[in-house]
């Protein structure tokens, strides 16, 4: 197995767990900001900008955390399997 196979999975998931733990954080951040504002529908002419903005951030994180896990999964398949 070349060196690049064997620590790519090691480094994705290390990845993939600190993007996870950002968006909890992001989601906490989300929530003290709607409920400083009382204002929890993001719809709402008064929804807080910050808490967009964090929203959006959580989000894209969410898209990358989905895409790392399927370059994680490609490269934990067997060769066999790649190929076919």
């Amino acid at each position: 197995m070349p060196r690049f196979e064997a620590i790519a999975p090691t480094q994705l998931h290390a990845l993939i767990s600190d993007l996870r733990r950002r968006v909890q954080f992001l989601d906490a951040d989300i929530e003290e900001e709607e409920r400083k504002s009382r204002v929890f529908d993001p719809a709402n002419h008064s929804y807080p900008m910050l808490a967009l903005t964090l929203r959006e951030r959580r989000d894209n994180l969410r898209t990358t955390v989905a895409t790392l896990q399927k370059q994680l999964e490609t490269i934990l398949l067997p060769a066999s399997e790649r190929a076919a």
